[in-house]
Formats: structure tokens, sequence, C-alpha cells
């Protein structure tokens, strides 16, 4: 992927997110902080996806670093996390992969239903299980120095 193709698609990314976080009425102080989030998490999926290829890798590694960096700033602003987790995570939803499994089910093609119903499921669960990871250790850390 050619290095334009990659900005083009992080800056497509900060702009998406940020007119999320207009439309979620979060506050003007936060919105820069979400898009850079969201265009964080999409940059960090495009360079792990170009390395390995992986669908369900790129979305975790990119995952951990939205939810790394939305502690990060959650803190630094005093905000709640959720602010900068759910706007930042956007980019990352598999939309396409819903899109086609309702698409391929209304057309009877039940192995291509599957196919993307199993791939939606996958990167589902690596953007679940990326949050839980970094929640957890959060949780632990605060215990323990809290």
């Amino acid at each position: 992927m050619s290095p334009l193709t990659i900005i083009f698609q992080v800056v497509c990314a900060f702009i998406g997110v940020v007119t999320l976080a207009v439309l979620f009425q979060i506050p003007k102080e936060y919105l820069l902080y979400a898009g850079i989030t969201g265009a964080g998490g999409w940059l960090v999926e495009l360079i792990v996806l170009e390395v390995s290829e992986s669908p369900t890798f790129s979305a975790f590694w990119a995952s951990l670093f939205v939810a790394v960096l939305s502690q990060i700033l959650a803190r630094v602003s005093k905000a709640p996390v959720t602010v900068y987790l759910v706007t930042g995570i956007l980019p990352l939803v598999p939309g396409v992969g819903m899109y086609r499994t309702v698409y391929y089910l209304i057309r009877n093609n039940s192995e291509l239903t599957s196919y993307y119903f199993s791939y939606t499921l996958q990167i589902a669960g690596m953007i679940a299980l990326a949050i839980f990871v970094v929640d957890s250790f959060m949780k632990i850390l605060y215990r323990k120095h809290g």
C-alpha cells in the first residue's frame, strides 16, 4: 500500500471519528484527542495488516493501541475512558463484514454467509479481547498503586 493511500485513510479515519464524536455530543475539548485515537488505531491496523496479512491479528493490535491510548488520554484530560474508546474503536468495527453476512444471508448463499459471519465474529472478538486485556491490566495496576 502506498504511503499516500495510508495517509489518506488515516485522515479519513480522523474525520470520521471526529464527526461521530460531534454526533455523540462529546465536549469540544475532547474532539481532537478522540480523532487522534481513532486515526492512530487505524494507522496501527494498516501497518500490522501490511506486515502480517492477518485481519484478526491487526484488529487485536489496533484495538490494543486504541484501548491503551484511551486510558492514557482519559487520565491526562480527566475525561471518562469511554469518550475516547467508543469513538476511537469506530474505524476498527467490521461493518463491511456485518453487511456482507446479511447480504449473503438474504441471497441464500450459505457458504459466503458462514465465511463472513465467522470473519466478523473473529474481528469483533479481537476488539473485545484487546479492550478487556487493557481494562483488566489497568484495574490491577491501579489496585496496586491506587
